[in-house]
Formats: structure tokens, sequence, C-alpha cells
């Protein structure tokens, strides 16, 4: 038997449940993401959006800020993830749009988002 208090073990539930949940959520977006770096790879588009990033930014701290979440902490979240769409991007660019990328990554991958 466990000497953790019930209370903590239950936290701690919930806390492995919304991890799993973000995971989850996060693949769903990355797989879409992916997709859009194919689609600007083959309409000659740029991988960054800066017009797009900025207004992504503003809007996330919104929601943070309206969710009770610090909004410098959500943009810092969020600038690293485009920092990987772009990086991801690039490579999609660079590989030609014949070289789709998967949407399932091992670990050592880091999954494409878009802003």
């Amino acid at each position: 038997m466990s000497d953790t208090p019930p209370e903590l073990h239950q936290l701690r539930q919930s806390i492995d449940n919304v991890d799993a949940a973000l995971v989850h959520l996060l693949a769903e977006r990355f797989k879409a993401t992916q997709r859009v770096g194919v689609l600007k790879a083959e309409l000659g588009l740029p991988p960054a959006d800066p017009g797009r990033e900025e207004r992504q930014i503003d809007r996330l701290r919104a929601l943070a800020d309206d969710a009770g979440l610090d909004p410098q902490f959500a943009e810092k979240f969020l600038g690293f993830i485009i920092a990987e769409v772009i990086r991801h991007h690039e490579a999609i660019a660079e590989a030609g749009t014949s070289a789709r990328p998967s949407a399932h990554h091992q670990g050592h991958d880091t999954p494409v988002t878009d802003r």
C-alpha cells in the first residue's frame, strides 16, 4: 500500500489525464500542420509567416489571460511551437513535395505545428 495521501493521488491522476490529453491534442495539431508544410512547399510559400505568428501570439495571450494562465508562459509555449514549425516547414521545402513527412513521429522527431 502506498503512503501517498488519497487527495495527492487523485490530484496526480488528474494531472496525468490532462498531460495525456495535451499530448493527443498536440498530435492532432501536428498532423494538420504537416499538411500545411507540404502545401506551403507545393505553393512556393515561405515556411514562416510573421503576420500569422504575431496574430496567434496575441490570440493565445488573450486566451491565457481569460483562462487565468500567465500570458507570458503561453507566449513562450507558442514560441517554442512556432520555432519547430518553421524548422520543419523549412525541411519539408528543402526535401521537396515528393518527400511527404510522416504524421507519426518517433521520440527524437519533433512534429510540425502551424502558427
